[in-house]
């Protein structure tokens, strides 16, 4: 028995989606999330509703302290072992994500990149993110084509894995297969894309997607509704975060604001 993968962008529906497909199929749900994984930062994560929890068991959605760092391999080895205790109860498990990483990291396993070098990581740390992308478009045109040059992060782990290897990313990387039959829902209902029985597919699922006029409007609700239930205080309240905890989306932004920087 394999899991089954409900995938797309935030604020798609995919949680509501996934608990109501686990509960027509007695099945359970594995968060493929880099930062719901996280004990605290509920609504800064925008972790899914007590009603949505309540419905069906969800696992590796709050199992990590705020202070503890996470990567895919830790993530890998987690969620391979919930899996195989759900299937163990003769159950179907549902990955939903989230973080495209950390899915690839279940259907595709883990790459033979090579991993972070400190010493290598603090000089390119010192360099501005317009010499590291002169760097990066200097020894892998192609990758520095395909990556979002303004996110340092990844400028950054591109550079290093070309410095390290000797070769560049893009001549590293595999191919993410994917399906190509596609069902599409109604007007204001997500819509679906996907496969469920490719023999070649390196796995089954869906690919849960909207219009990205109505994408915004969700995603611009949402963010307001965090504020109204206290987003600002939460983020306040938290001490101690690991550095990949420092990275959820919204924390910088946040403590600026607390900071009256913005």
């Amino acid at each position: 028995m394999k899991p089954f993968f409900i995938v797309g962008p935030t604020a798609t529906g995919k949680s509501e989606i996934a608990a109501e497909i686990a509960c027509r199929l007695n099945a359970e749900i594995v968060s493929a999330d880099a930062f719901q994984i996280y004990r605290g930062l509920d609504r800064l994560t925008a972790k899914p509703e007590k009603t949505i929890l309540e419905k069906v068991p969800h696992h590796l959605l709050s199992a990590v302290p705020l202070n503890e760092e996470m990567n895919v391999e830790k993530f890998r080895a987690a969620a391979t072992k919930v899996i195989r205790e759900i299937h163990a109860r003769e159950k179907r498990a549902i990955v939903v994500g989230g973080s495209g990483l950390y899915v690839r990291a279940l259907t595709h396993g883990l790459s033979q990149l090579p991993g972070a070098d400190p010493k290598l990581r603090a000089q390119l740390n010192e360099l501005s993110l317009e010499e590291l992308c002169r760097q990066l478009i200097d020894l892998d045109p192609e990758s520095a084509r395909k990556i979002d040059l303004k996110n340092r992060r990844r400028v950054v782990r591109a550079l290093e894995i070309c410095l390290l290897s000797g070769k560049p990313v893009s001549e590293q990387r595999t191919d993410w297969v994917v399906a190509a039959s596609r069902r599409e829902g109604h007007q204001g209902q997500p819509r679906i894309r996907g496969d469920a029985s490719h023999s070649e597919a390196a796995a089954a699922g869906v690919f849960v997607f909207r219009d990205r006029a109505e994408l915004y409007q969700r995603i611009d609700s949402r963010v307001e509704q965090m504020f109204a239930d206290g987003i600002v205080d939460e983020v306040r309240a938290v001490r101690d975060l690991s550095s990949t905890a420092e990275k959820a989306l919204g924390l910088r932004d946040i403590r600026a604001l607390l900071a009256g920087e913005i």
